[in-house]
């Protein structure tokens, strides 16, 4: 008991000491022993790290997952050690209502036909999410949290040692200067400078073994960036493979719905001067591409009889034609092609048995395919 008290007392002791040397610091009342400017550079560069580590770690969560109670009760499993229940992704939750309602409207129609193609691309989509948001937190979030967890736990713990010890350093020196000044007085015994100077050498030592041990801490922060940029460029790869699989299923979907297209919304302006009135014409098709061009396929007109038509006997119909203003810039693959600018006009007709992703553009003497994709057919 007597022990526990007498720790206790030595506690409060040195609690107080540091406190009192700490307020005179703040108020320039006590010298201060100053790190050099590697170490301070270390200390500057450790603070970096963390902060924009933190920063990251939260945004990424934000990208791989917008909604914020998901996120909180990701966050309250993870800290009870229990494994997250499975979510559906977004885009399988509409490929889930997609096909639901091509079953309910009816799936022979080329409305429900429709919904089932574009919902069996949505479940592949949301599949392809998932493995993304599931291979970054394991190669990516993980280890920044591992990093703020851990090693930066154990860089903090030694910097306030190494601060407790700075404090009891230069506490020391203010009671050895005091000591020294009061002899100088012969307002104490010699032996109480020692005493002093005893216990400023203590101190000196426990400072220098902790300002080692922190600073070999502070200078394995460059292992850290290391493995940061190592599972940074998994991130990375991660991330493109998963837009990789995306373009290639809307690039599929495309392909068949463009394949159908003809069939599900009969009649093109060949010969009209009107515009068909389908819900979902040539036209809305251009402007709704507009926000993402498509590459389009690879695509010729075809032969109306043993040879292909070639593009010097073509003429334009004598009703049919349209203007079309172009979306952005197209470069010719090849000399049946038309290269065209963003914003000029141009005049567009079809042929039989076209290509619907394609038509016919001309622009004074000179002509060429041209994708439909890139305009935006005029009245």
């Amino acid at each position: 008991m007597d022990f526990n008290m007498k720790k206790l007392a030595s506690d409060a002791g040195i609690f107080f000491t540091r406190a009192v040397q700490f307020t005179e610091e703040k108020f320039g009342q006590a010298e201060k022993t100053e790190l050099d400017a590697h170490f301070e550079n270390l200390l500057a560069r450790a603070d970096s790290t963390k902060n924009w580590t933190e920063k990251i770690l939260r945004q990424t969560e934000v990208l791989l997952q917008p909604n914020p109670s998901a996120r909180v009760e990701e966050f309250l499993y993870e800290k009870l050690d229990r494994k997250v229940p499975s979510r559906v992704t977004n885009g399988e939750l509409l490929a889930q209502y997609m096909t639901e309602a091509a079953n309910e409207l009816g799936p022979e129609t080329p409305y429900g036909k429709t919904l089932i193609k574009v919902g069996e691309t949505e479940k592949r989509l949301g599949a392809a999410e998932r493995d993304f948001i599931h291979s970054a937190s394991i190669n990516f979030l993980t280890p920044l949290r591992n990093f703020l967890e851990g090693d930066w736990r154990t860089i903090s713990k030694e910097r306030r040692i190494l601060q407790n010890r700075r404090l009891d350093l230069d506490a020391c020196k203010a009671r050895l200067k005091k000591a020294k000044a009061a002899e100088a007085k012969a307002a104490l015994w010699s032996d109480e400078v020692d005493k002093a100077e005893q216990e400023l050498r203590v101190a000196q030592t426990e400072f220098d073994r902790q300002a080692e041990v922190t600073r070999l801490l502070l200078e394995g922060i460059s292992s850290t960036h290391v493995n940061h940029l190592r599972c940074l460029q998994e991130f990375v790869e991660f991330q493109a493979t998963y837009y990789s699989q995306c373009y290639r299923h809307m690039l599929d979907l495309q392909k068949q719905l463009g394949s159908t297209q003809g069939v599900i919304f009969p009649g093109t302006f060949v010969g009209n001067t009107e515009p068909a009135s389908s819900p979902l014409s040539s036209a809305s098709l251009a402007t709704a591409a507009a926000t993402i061009p498509v590459v389009p396929t690879v695509a010729g007109i075809p032969s109306t009889g043993e040879a292909a038509i070639s593009l010097d006997d073509v003429a334009p119909p004598a009703s049919g034609t349209r203007k079309a203003r172009v979306l952005y810039d197209y470069e010719a693959a090849d000399s049946s092609e038309l290269a065209l600018l963003a914003d000029e006009l141009i005049t567009v007709y079809s042929l039989p048995g076209m290509d619907p992703d394609w038509l016919i553009g001309e622009r004074g003497n000179r002509k060429g395919k041209v994708p439909v994709t890139y305009l935006e057919l005029l009245s």
